[in-house]
């Protein structure tokens, strides 16, 4: 596996409501970006792997192995954690965890951009 790094692209990055499982507990290294395509379904996002596209989000580093146990039980049965490549906005690349959304996409809408954060319904109803 990816050893202690995160990587987040929905409600886990900062600003969000599931960021307080991260806040005080992770170190957060950066933005970053990995191979994807992105989807919003309704109150959080779904990452599905792919080529041709980018996700953008933020890295973490996780000092408390028992901190993976609580965001394993926090994404659910419908997220799959896997690693994945990031390359960071400062140039350098990382190998991160990410959790992969193995669930079902009906109704699910394409995020354009590939980016949560800018994404107008999911700014309007997670941002604190």
């Amino acid at each position: 596996m990816a050893g202690d790094l995160l990587f987040v692209y929905g409600t886990l990055m900062r600003g969000f409501r599931l960021h307080g499982l991260l806040e005080g507990r992770a170190e957060y290294l950066g933005d970053g970006e990995v191979p994807g395509v992105l989807f919003d379904l309704g109150s959080y996002p779904a990452a599905l792997r792919g080529e041709g596209r980018r996700i953008h989000g933020e890295v973490y580093r996780l000092p408390a192995p028992d901190l993976w146990a609580r965001l394993d039980s926090a994404e659910g049965s419908q997220y799959h954690r896997g690693e994945v490549g990031v390359r960071m906005h400062s140039g350098e690349q990382v190998t991160a965890a990410i959790y992969w959304y193995v669930g079902p996409l009906g109704g699910a809408v394409p995020i354009p951009g590939g980016d949560y954060r800018a994404h107008p319904p999911a700014k309007s109803i997670h941002h604190r």
